[in-house]
């Protein structure tokens, strides 16, 4: 089984993909399947909703009690309306009238989701569990779910396979056989097997295996609607003034750069080309930090790093065809997400920002480097070099919010990227770490990294730029 391109870059809602929209589908799969039950259905009057670590501790800063009150209601992340999903749920604070799967009224506001900030889960940092209740209280049903990064969600039933057995399996038969061989890798390495058995580049590896789900103008068009809802990420990002909602009171910033850097250089001149890169990371972030709809990339902490990166593919790159440079740099970006995905994780709070931040740098770097033509090799360098420099990045929030330092970290990490791609195409591919080494030095640096620098607004900079009182138990 295998992860796919698209199960990496997925339209949603900010301000968080494992905060705002993972608990939005769980809590739409678990209303879903229960009214769809015809025994447990018509005995349903109450549901519970219980939040554990890290989803309780920064979930009033990430809207995470927003987002479970519109899963409940059958609200999809993808097509939800920011604005008017927002308003439902104050509606339905102050009155009452939640609608669960959008049919059966039931009497839970946001503020009566159970949050339990010191209680850890043996199986992920951000747990969550819904439980179906009749009218004297009885339990029907209990689901425990993890929200694992990236805006996947797992019940705990499955939480003991891999990412990628988790995903859509790929078919099966004798006429498949060798493309299965030419599609399936869990590793660099195997990727680089694949490439180099099939002559392939790693977006064409990457292909092969989309081409088990969708024809490869399916895979095209897909892929240029991502990349298209990411341009307008960035568009609305560089219009949008004012401060940031939370109470930090962080003034939003891309507006009035991107009105200064016209002025200077309406022409994109290449001596500007990182301003112009950094000023949209900081645009795709202060619009998900605002609660607007991003692509997570592979996650909403770090939805700046892809875009920005991609951004100055499709600007700066002379004599390319733009809609070819799009699809393989999102194939490629998508390639290495996975590995990282199945071999360690994608969630700051399980193994703090370099999974986030550090991932999609990773990511933007080898997906830059193929594009400006560096091979297999030295693209699964690129996509090394840039994790390197990421490995033991904290996630440390401040005041449980995506912004300080979220998004400069995004707008520094896109720089980083192009460094990266920069490196590994002046190289021949030959190098000391291997990509595989590197991820698995990331996942072991976040299993032995504290809870408190892991998303739960507990240390670093969360605790010394704005002191907050941490209950001892």
């Amino acid at each position: 089984m295998s992860i796919s391109l698209f199960d990496l870059f997925k339209i949603g809602i900010g301000p968080s993909s494992s905060h705002t929209v993972g608990p939005m589908r769980g809590a739409a799969i678990f209303a879903r399947d229960l009214m769809a039950d015809p025994e447990l259905a018509p005995r349903v009057a109450q549901v519970a909703v219980h939040l554990y670590g890290s989803l309780a501790a920064t979930g009033a800063g990430h809207g995470t009690l927003d987002a479970v009150i519109m899963g409940l209601e059958g609200n999809d992340p993808a097509v939800v309306d920011p604005v008017a999903g927002r308003e439902r749920v104050a509606a339905i604070e102050e009155r009452g009238g939640l609608l669960l799967d959008g049919t059966l009224p039931i009497d839970l506001r946001p503020s009566g989701i159970m949050l339990h900030p010191l209680t850890f889960l043996p199986q992920h940092s951000n747990g969550m569990t819904f439980v179906a209740l009749d009218a004297e209280g009885e339990e029907l049903q209990r689901r425990p779910m993890f929200s694992v990064g990236g805006g996947f969600v797992i019940d705990e039933a499955d939480m003991d396979q891999s990412a990628a057995e988790a995903m859509i399996p790929l078919p099966s038969g004798r006429d498949a056989e060798r493309e299965r061989r030419l599609a399936v890798f869990s590793t660099a390495a195997e990727l680089l097997r694949v490439c180099e058995e099939g002559g392939l580049s790693i977006s064409q590896a990457m292909l092969r295996r989309e081409r088990q789900w969708r024809t490869e103008e399916q895979v095209r068009s897909e892929a240029l609607a991502i990349w298209e809802a990411m341009r307008g990420c960035i568009d609305r990002g560089m219009r949008g003034t004012g401060v940031l909602p939370g109470g930090l009171e962080v003034k939003r910033r891309a507006a009035s750069w991107h009105d200064s850097l016209t002025a200077e250089d309406p022409e994109h001149l290449p001596l500007n080309a990182l301003e112009w890169v950094s000023l949209a990371a900081l645009a795709v972030n202060e619009e998900n930090a605002s609660g607007g709809r991003v692509v997570t990339a592979p996650t909403n902490g770090a939805a700046g790093i892809v875009p920005a990166v991609l951004y100055f593919a499709t600007t700066y790159l002379e004599d390319v065809d733009v809609e070819d440079v799009v699809v393989r740099f999102l194939l490629t970006a998508g390639a290495i997400g996975s590995l990282y995905k199945e071999n360690a994780s994608i969630s700051g709070a399980e193994v703090g920002c370099q999974g986030e931040v550090g991932s999609a740098c990773s990511m933007a770097a080898a997906a830059l480097c193929e594009v400006m033509g560096g091979k297999p090799a030295q693209v699964e360098n690129a996509a090394e070099i840039a994790m390197e420099h990421n490995l033991g990045l904290t996630c440390d929030p401040v005041g449980g919010l995506v912004q300080v330092p979220c998004i400069e970290r995004n707008a520094m990490a896109a720089i980083k990227a192009i460094t990266a791609a920069r490196f590994a195409l002046r190289g021949s591919g030959d190098h000391f770490v291997s990509l595989d080494t590197v991820i698995e030095t990331m996942r072991r640096t976040g299993k032995d990294m504290h809870e408190r620098y892991k998303e739960t607004a507990m240390g670093g900079l969360a605790l010394t730029a704005v002191p907050v009182s941490v209950p001892d138990c």
